[in-house]
């Protein structure tokens, strides 16, 4: 049996080995001795506290495979990715991975060769996966973002609610529950629902005191994160609402000849999204105008500067975000905007995107009916999706669409595919079968096998550029053939740069017009709920906002931040802030504004330093050189 000392080193030298670093953060240590003890374990470590590594590292110094249950697939392929650059064997399974690349990743593991595997909740009943795991030493569960399974949660996966019954068929298999985010209700409804039993319980405190917290009613968005970015020096994310308003804003601010900046969405292909991210990483000056795609399981720590072109959807999500910062220690900003016309405006488009009970019946029927699905059928095939048709026949928004659509995927009732990636292809026919089609369609196939490999035994992904160079076509021409060869039901073809859709489960209209329907009406009450929550948050001026984030999260006993922009107006509400003396060194470099005076004073309030202008005017030590440029009088 090892002894307590080698313990210790292994769990030291493994840490170097593979992370780089000589010591623990606060809790973690202790969150991994209590899983490699055998118990159940909750741990609430917010954003930036290292909760992967709290399973991660027991994963690989324990016999078996750690099967790591994981809400969302881009983080799961982001983790796995990471995982295999550092040299640890992990694989994810999702649906769309097909049966030969599934059991390829299961075989692996009853070779006691992966030691990670990330699945979604709802694999958790699918029976292929079952039947496999019966085979595989599971050394324990980590369940990422557990507030998944509470009701209350902000992201409530229903499906969550599987791991305790998967968990009672595998036997006596210790668990470990990681969230970053969750209300003392859910950190409470957590441990009822996975059957804990006596559970050693982390819990780090909220708070952050080296992130200033400044919130902003402005008109003028784009001109202030202008003079903002013009004297940013540091690694920063700005979070905006959709994908063009990532794009547009970026270019803007290059037109401006602001250029260390970058746009990042879920729209844009792998390959691209990768590049870019590397980029960020390896800069120290570089910012990045994201949609909230960017930041799950980045770990960065000199980020400075966090934007939120406007407010997040729920204060969860807003405290995930700006805890992207700052994750060194040292001091960092974080910015939020907002005006009463724009919060107006989400509530309509909130609203907006909610379908009633028929619009939602009418949405999923046709889905079925377009691809000619009656009840109880389950087609194997992969479908392109094209949202206008579906728009044209319900009559909903897109935005409907949408939504149902993303319910649907995350109940694993279909796969949604809604970014561009790597087409596939499929063989429908025998090798015997291709000598009898006509001559130039046999010819065509031929050409294929010899430019794809892996054809004949499964679905293989390939690119319409690459292949086209390759065969020395036209990447059009390419599509259309492909298309028709489909059509002839000689292969399948799923173009990955359309939206496509898997049908998971067999139809059943009175799943989805019942349970399925209750459930999704629940989530849009939730969204609607946490949004209000936010917007309180959002336009309060009397409330330290590091204390109302901390309230939020059930800390008590809680004292003001000091340095938030509420707390900084009460400040000098109460005391009077002479600058006098700081805005003249900042001037004697050269003239400003009053916008390039804030930043340059570490973002104090216009108004003060406008105070403190009108009096260095009076006196004669400040001269206007126009209406907005300020300068030391000779």
């Amino acid at each position: 049996m090892i002894s307590e000392q080698d313990f210790s080193r292994l769990k030291t030298e493994t840490l170097k080995h593979f992370w780089g670093f000589d010591t623990f953060r606060d809790s973690q240590e202790e969150i991994i001795n209590s899983v490699i003890s055998g118990n159940d374990t909750l741990a609430l470590l917010p954003t930036g506290g290292g909760k992967s590594l709290c399973y991660q590292l027991p994963a690989l110094i324990q016999e078996g495979t750690c099967i790591v249950v994981s809400p969302l697939l881009a983080l799961m392929k982001d983790q796995v990715s990471q995982l295999k650059m550092k040299g640890i064997e992990a694989e994810y399974l999702s649906s769309e991975l097909d049966e030969f690349d599934s059991e390829t990743i299961l075989n692996r593991c009853k070779d006691g060769v992966t030691k990670l595997l990330y699945v979604s909740p709802e694999r958790l009943t699918n029976r292929f996966f079952l039947q496999n795991i019966e085979e595989i030493k599971v050394s324990f569960i980590a369940i990422d973002e557990a507030h998944c399974i509470s009701e209350w949660g902000q992201d409530f996966r229903p499906s969550y609610q599987n791991i305790k019954g998967f968990r009672e068929n595998l036997g006596k298999i210790p668990c470990l529950a990681l969230t970053a985010t969750a209300t003392p209700k859910v950190l409470d409804e957590i441990q009822q629902k996975l059957n804990f039993k006596n559970p050693a319980v982390f819990k780090k405190s909220f708070r952050r005191t080296n992130i200033r917290i400044i919130t902003e009613n402005i008109s003028d968005k784009y001109e202030r994160i202008l003079n903002l970015m013009r004297y940013n020096r540091s690694s920063g994310i700005i979070y905006v609402r959709t994908r063009k308003d990532s794009e547009e804003l970026v270019k803007f601010l290059k037109r401006n000849n602001v250029d260390n900046v970058d746009y990042f969405h879920a729209g844009l292909p792998v390959k691209e999204k990768n590049a870019k991210q590397k980029f960020w990483i390896e800069q120290n000056n570089q910012v990045l105008v994201s949609t909230n795609a960017f930041g799950m399981g980045i770990d960065k720590e000199n980020v400075r500067l966090i934007i939120h072109f406007s407010p997040s959807p729920s204060v969860e999500n807003y405290y995930q975000e700006i805890g992207r910062a700052g994750r060194d220690g040292n001091d960092s900003y974080t910015f939020l905007f907002w005006n009463d016309q724009e919060l107006k405006n989400f509530d309509d488009i909130l609203q907006h995107q909610i379908p009633s009970k028929s619009e939602f019946q009418k949405i999923v029927s046709y889905l079925y009916s377009a691809f000619q699905i009656a009840e109880n059928d389950l087609p194997e095939n992969v479908f392109q999706l094209q949202l206008q048709r579906i728009q044209n026949f319900t009559k909903c928004s897109q935005a409907k669409i949408r939504n149902v659509l993303n319910f649907l995927h995350n109940q694993e009732i279909v796969f949604f595919n809604n970014n561009k990636s790597h087409s596939s292809v499929e063989l429908k026919i025998s090798h015997d079968e291709i000598d009898l089609l006509p001559k130039k369609d046999g010819y065509f196939i031929e050409l294929l096998l010899r430019n794809i490999s892996g054809l004949t035994t499964h679905k293989t992904m390939f690119g319409e550029i690459a292949l086209s160079q390759k065969i020395r076509t036209d990447p059009h021409q390419l599509k259309e053939r492909l298309k028709e060869m489909q059509q002839r039901n000689y292969l399948e073809y799923i173009d990955g740069a359309q939206s496509s859709i898997k049908f998971l489960k067999h139809r059943d209209d009175r799943a989805i017009n019942g349970k399925y329907w209750k459930l999704f009406e629940q989530i849009q009450k939730n969204k609607i709920r946490k949004w209000e929550e936010m917007k309180f948050f959002t336009r309060n001026e009397e409330f330290c906002k590091m204390k109302m984030i901390l309230s939020y999260f059930g800390e008590k006993n809680i004292k003001n931040c000091g340095k938030c922009s509420v707390c900084e107006k009460q400040k000098e509400s109460v005391f009077g802030r002479n600058m006098t003396h700081e805005i003249l060194q900042v001037l004697r470099k050269k003239p400003c504004n009053v916008e390039e005076i804030a930043i340059q004073l570490n973002y104090y309030q216009k108004e003060t330093i406008l105070e403190n202008l009108i009096y260095l005017l009076d006196s004669g030590k400040v001269k206007m050189l126009n209406f907005r440029t300020y300068a030391v009088k000779d």
